[in-house]
């Protein structure tokens, strides 16, 4: 990796606290914290930021982007949903889509490095191997913490069921944010889109 300029360290800065706002939404609108199997799954708007993180800085970047974020909320600093922090929020049934950010951003980066022009379908595509990857880990993650150290006998179809709601405005956010970062990029110096892939 090539030495990270102070633009870099401040676009990844800005996504570490994007984050942490997004984990924290149903702190403001609890309403939007959702009950399944004996937990809370709180909607929140981080899937839309590791994506977003991915787009604009590029697999290396954004995935540790990602990684600092997760490294700040296990040293205490409360970035995670509703204010927490430690590492028994990574043990928490929720811990596995914490840990899928970093595998979000460094694939939808990987993807949209791979195209040579801005693209509403390739950057589409991008988000959507995002989400993929996002629930993947995170509901295979979610059912193993409740059937294991919980104790919850909770099916993995049922598991996948629960999360419907939550897939469905993640697709639409993941869309969004494709057709964001197109937009953006026509605003944003070419400077700064040709030095992403080379960080």
């Amino acid at each position: 990796m090539n030495k990270l300029r102070t633009v870099d360290l401040t676009f990844g800065a800005v996504f570490v606290c994007l984050m942490a706002i997004g984990a924290n939404i149903t702190v403001w609108f609890p309403m939007l914290a959702v009950p399944i199997g004996g937990a809370t799954v709180p909607i929140s708007l981080q899937t839309f930021f590791a994506i977003l993180a991915g787009l604009m800085l590029g697999k290396k970047l954004g995935s540790i982007s990602m990684l600092t974020y997760i490294l700040v909320g296990m040293a205490g600093v409360p970035v995670f949903a509703n204010f927490s922090a430690g590492p028994m929020a990574i043990v928490s049934p929720t811990g596995g889509f914490i840990l899928s950010f970093i595998f979000i951003a460094f694939f939808v980066g990987w993807i949209s490095e791979a195209s040579k022009k801005p693209s509403v379908p390739i950057y589409t595509i991008a988000a959507l191997v995002g989400l993929i990857m996002n629930y993947s880990i995170g509901v295979s993650y979610m059912y193993l913490a409740m059937n294991t150290w919980l104790s919850l006998d909770i099916s993995y179809s049922v598991a996948w069921v629960s999360m419907i709601p939550f897939i469905v405005k993640d697709t639409v956010l993941a869309c969004l944010a494709a057709v964001f970062m197109v937009t953006l990029s026509k605003r944003v110096p070419m400077k700064w889109t040709a030095q992403r892939a080379k960080i």
